[in-house]
C-alpha cells in the first residue's frame, strides 16, 4: 500500500478536475457521488497505509518510509523532488484529513443542496483536502510549502464561497492576506534552511540541525521564522483575527478549515520539525508564552459572543493556543493528541451547530434559539458529548489531550499550569452556555422559525454520531500511566519525536500530584458547567438584544473583542488605506499615468505632423525631390 501513497492525494485532486470542469452539467446527486466518493477512497487507502505502518512499529521498527515521485528541477547541488514521506505522524494526519473529511462532505451534500454553486463548492472541496494532503505527506519543506500555500488559497475560495455578499467578501481576503504575513516567514525560513543545509529534505535538514549546540543562532532564527508561519496559518496571537471572520463560509466549510485540517497546520509542521525547536529554548519559551496567552484571550472573548459559530471559532483558536502551549512545554505528543481530539469534538460541534442553523432558517443568534432539544434530540446528544469532550470532563477524549498538556505545562512552569486552568473554567463556562442557551428553555424565536424545526436529514445526523462516539472514546489512544494506561500514541509516535526524546529532559509527575492536577481540572470544569445552568437554565438570563447592553467593564471588554480590530483598523489598516490613496493620486495618476500618456501625445502630435507630408499633391512630391537632389548634390559637394 506504500507504494500507492501517491494515489491518495491524486484522487481528490482528479474529483477537482471533473467537477470543476463539468460542475454546471452534472446532476447534483452525481457530483455528491464523485465529491465524496474520492475522499472516502482517499480514506479506505489511508486506512491501508496506516496499518502498514502501525504493523511496523508493533515489529518494532521505526515504520519511516519514502516515495520519490519525480524530480522537479535541480540547480547546483540542490535537487527539488516531489517526494512522500510516511511516518507515524503523517499516517495518523492521512485519517483525519480524510476521514473527517468524508464526514463534512457527506454532510455537505445535504447541507448546501439547495446552493446555486453546488458543483463549485464540492470541486472547492476536493482541491483543500488535496493540498492538505500534500502538506502532511511531503518529505521536504518544499512540498510541504506548496500544500501551505494550497490550503491557504482553498480556504480563501471556501470562505469567500458567497461572494456577492461583501461582507463575506472581505472576510475571505482577510484571512488571505493575514495568512500572507506568516507565510512570508515560511518562505524566508526556507531560503535560510537551503543556505545552513544545502537542502529542504527532512531526512537531511533535521539530523544536521541535531549536531548544532543548544541555543545556535541559526536554529534560533530558523525557528522564529517558522513560529510566525504557524502563528499565521494557526491564529496565534497577533495574527488569529481572521479565523473567527472565517465563519462567513457555509458551516461545514468552517468544520473542515476550523478542526481538523488547515488550523493544525502550523502544530503539525512545528512537531514535524520538532529537533530544531527543542535547541531553540527562546523560541520554545515564545511559543508557550503566545499559546497561552492566545488561549486566554479567545476564550475570555467566546465568554460574550451571542453568534453560535463566533463561540466554535473563539473556541478553536483557544484551543490552538493549548496545542502551542504543549508544544513550548516540549510535550509534542500532547500536542498533537489534542489535534487528534480536537478533530473530533470541534468537527462534531461545528456540524452540530450548521444543523441548529439549518433548522433555524440561518439564523445563528443564539438568543433567537432556546428549547431546541425537544425537536433535535439527536443534534442535542451528540452536541452534549462534544461540550462534554472539549470541557475537559472525563472520560471523554478532551480529558485527556488536555490534561497531558497541563501536567506538561506544571512541570515546565507552575504558572503556565494555572493560567491553563483558568483557560479551562472559561471553555467549561462558555461551551455549557452555548448548550444552554441552544437547548434548554423555551424557544425564543419567531413562530415561522417554530414552525419549521426539525431535525435534520441522516446525511447530517450520521456524521454527528460517528464523530460523537470518536469524541467518546478518543481518549483511550493515550491514557496515562497513572490511570493504567500504556501511552500506546506516545510510543507509536516515539520515532518522529526520536532526536529530542535523545536529548530532552525525561518528563516526570509523580502519580499523587497528576492526580490532583487531573482531579482540580475536572472538578472546575463540572463547577462551571453548573454555574452555567444556574445562570441560563435556572435563573433565565438572556443576552441582550443587539445595542442594548446595560454592562459595563469586563463585560464590553470582552464583548468587543478586546477592540483587537478596531486597534488593528487604527494601526494598519487606515494608514494603510491612506497611503494607497495617496500613491494612486500622486504617483500613479499624476506621475506613471501622465508620463504614459504623455509619450502616447508625443508620438500622436508627431504622427499627426509628419502625415502633412503625405498630401497626395504631385507638384509637392515634384518639389520635395527636387530639394532631396540637391541636398545629395551639396553632401557630395561639401561633406564628401
Amino acid at each position: 500500500m506504500i507504494e500507492l501513497i501517491w494515489t491518495i492525494p491524486l484522487i481528490p485532486f482528479l474529483g477537482f478536475v471533473i467537477l470543476g470542469l463539468l460542475r454546471n452539467t452534472l446532476p447534483k446527486p452525481l457530483v455528491s457521488i464523485i465529491g465524496c466518493g474520492v475522499i472516502l477512497t482517499s480514506f479506505l487507502l489511508s486506512c491501508g497505509v496506516f496499518m502498514e505502518v502501525s504493523a511496523a512499529r508493533e515489529a518494532g521498527q521505526d515504520a519511516i518510509f519514502t516515495k520519490e515521485i519525480f524530480n522537479w528541477f535541480t540547480v547546483g547541488s540542490f535537487s527539488a523532488d516531489i517526494k512522500f514521506l510516511v511516518d507515524p505522524l503523517s499516517s495518523l494526519m492521512l485519517l483525519i484529513i480524510t476521514g473527517v473529511g468524508f464526514l463534512i462532505h457527506l454532510y455537505s451534500a445535504c447541507y448546501m443542496a439547495g446552493d446555486d454553486g453546488f458543483g463549485k463548492y464540492f470541486a472547492y472541496l476536493n482541491l483543500f483536502v488535496f493540498f492538505m494532503l500534500l502538506l502532511v505527506l511531503g518529505s521536504n519543506y518544499l512540498v510541504m510549502f506548496i500544500g501551505w500555500e494550497g490550503v491557504g488559497l482553498c480556504s480563501y475560495l471556501l470562505i469567500g464561497f458567497w461572494y456577492k455578499n461583501s461582507t463575506y467578501a472581505k472576510a475571505a481576503k482577510k484571512a488571505f492576506v493575514m495568512n500572507r504575513i506568516g507565510d512570508l516567514g515560511l518562505l524566508i525560513a526556507l531560503f535560510f534552511i537551503i543556505f545552513n543545509f544545502g537542502s529542504l529534505e527532512f531526512a537531511t535538514v533535521l539530523p544536521a540541525a541535531a549536531q548544532l549546540p543548544m541555543g545556535d543562532i541559526t536554529l534560533l532564527t530558523i525557528t522564529l521564522l517558522l513560529f510566525i508561519a504557524a502563528t499565521g496559518k494557526s491564529a496565534q496571537i497577533p495574527l488569529f483575527t481572521w479565523l473567527p471572520d472565517a465563519m462567513a463560509g457555509p458551516t461545514p466549510v468552517s468544520a473542515l478549515i476550523h478542526a481538523a485540517t488547515m488550523v493544525t497546520a502550523g502544530i503539525y509542521m512545528i512537531a514535524r520539525s520538532n529537533i530544531m525547536f527543542t535547541l531553540s529554548p527562546v523560541t520554545m519559551q515564545i511559543i508557550a508564552i503566545i499559546g497561552i496567552a492566545t488561549a486566554l484571550i479567545a476564550a475570555f472573548i467566546a465568554i460574550t459572543q451571542n453568534d453560535i459559530k463566533k463561540v466554535l471559532a473563539y473556541s478553536t483558536v483557544s484551543q490552538l493556543g493549548y496545542m502551542f502551549l504543549g508544544l513550548g512545554v516540549g510535550a509534542f505528543t500532547g500536542a498533537f493528541f489534542h489535534v487528534l481530539t480536537h478533530a473530533f469534538f470541534k468537527a462534531l460541534l461545528f456540524l452540530g451547530a450548521g444543523s441548529v442553523i439549518h433548522a433555524m432558517s440561518n439564523d445563528q443568534d443564539m438568543r433567537s434559539m432556546g428549547g431546541l432539544k425537544k425537536y433535535m434530540p439527536i443534534t442535542y446528544i451528540t452536541m452534549l458529548l462534544g461540550t462534554v469532550a472539549i470541557s475537559g470532563i472525563p472520560p471523554l477524549s478532551g480529558f485527556f489531550s488536555k490534561d497531558e498538556i497541563l501536567a506538561h505545562a506544571f512541570v515546565a512552569n507552575p504558572f503556565f499550569w494555572g493560567l491553563g486552568f483558568l483557560g479551562a473554567l472559561c471553555t467549561a463556562f462558555y461551551m455549557f452556555r452555548l448548550l444552554y442557551l441552544t437547548f434548554f428553555g423555551e424557544f425564543r424565536g419567531t413562530a415561522d422559525q417554530k414552525h419549521h424545526l426539525h431535525e435534520s436529514p441522516w446525511q447530517m445526523t450520521v456524521p454527528l454520531i460517528i464523530l460523537a462516539i470518536l469524541s467518546v472514546v478518543g481518549g483511550l489512544l493515550n491514557i496515562p500511566e497513572a490511570l493504567g494506561g500504556g501511552h500506546w500514541l506516545a510510543n507509536f509516535l516515539s520515532p518522529v519525536f526520536a532526536q529530542t526524546n535523545a536529548i530532552a529532559e525525561p518528563f516526570h509527575l509523580d502519580h499523587s500530584t497528576e492526580f490532583i492536577l487531573m482531579g482540580a481540572s475536572a472538578v472546575g470544569a463540572i463547577v462551571m458547567a453548573f454555574f452555567a445552568y444556574n445562570k441560563y437554565v435556572k435563573k433565565v438570563e438572556v443576552p441582550e438584544e443587539e445595542g442594548a447592553l446595560p454592562h459595563t467593564g469586563l463585560y464590553n471588554l470582552s464583548y468587543q473583542k478586546l477592540y483587537i480590530d478596531q486597534l488593528y483598523n487604527a494601526l494598519f489598516v487606515r494608514p494603510l488605506n491612506g497611503l494607497s490613496k495617496f500613491l494612486h493620486r500622486s504617483v500613479e495618476r499624476s506621475g506613471i499615468d501622465n508620463l504614459v500618456n504623455g509619450i502616447g501625445e508625443l508620438f500622436y502630435s508627431s504622427g499627426k505632423g509628419i502625415r502633412q507630408l503625405q498630401s497626395g499633391h504631385v507638384g509637392f512630391y515634384i518639389f520635395m525631390m527636387v530639394i532631396g537632389v540637391i541636398a545629395i548634390m551639396l553632401y557630395g559637394l561639401f561633406i564628401v
